[in-house]
């Protein structure tokens, strides 16, 4: 078992604020408040310690570098923002999800990731949308 560095501390208490998953950038970003001395490679093995200690849970999406979460949450999704590339958690889901398999087959897990905008990305684009007259000129 690792013992409880600063560092360490700073790390998991990052992610436990963030509410959501971070890639180790934001982690680090996010942990330098608490450390500003903190490197990216303290950041990446501390990651690798917490979630092989099951601390910390890696969240996988199609062509994204891996994100972490704080383990134990019970089953849920998440929801990438196409703006701002951020990834929450989404405490839904649709159950089971068996009838969509070919016939035949067995579902015994799945996971959903919906995309969109996230609500301030969404807010900025109704601010930017809303400052252009119809012929798409500025008003500002």
């Amino acid at each position: 078992m690792e013992r409880n560095t600063r560092q360490r501390s700073a790390i998991r208490d990052a992610i436990a604020r963030a509410e959501r998953p971070l890639l180790p950038q934001e982690v680090l970003d996010a942990a330098q408040a608490d450390v500003p001395g903190l490197g990216i490679a303290t950041v990446y093995r501390n990651i690798r310690s917490l979630t092989d200690e099951g601390e910390l849970s890696e969240v996988n999406l199609p062509g994204e570098n891996p994100r972490f979460e704080l383990a134990g949450h019970q089953h849920h999704h998440h929801f990438q923002c196409r703006q701002c590339q951020r990834v929450f958690d989404v405490h839904a889901c649709p159950g089971d999800l068996s009838r969509l398999a070919p016939q035949g087959f067995t579902v015994d897990n799945h996971d959903l990731t919906l995309y969109g905008s996230c609500k301030d990305c969404a807010a900025s684009q109704v601010k930017s949308s809303g400052r252009r007259s119809a012929g798409g000129q500025s008003l500002a």
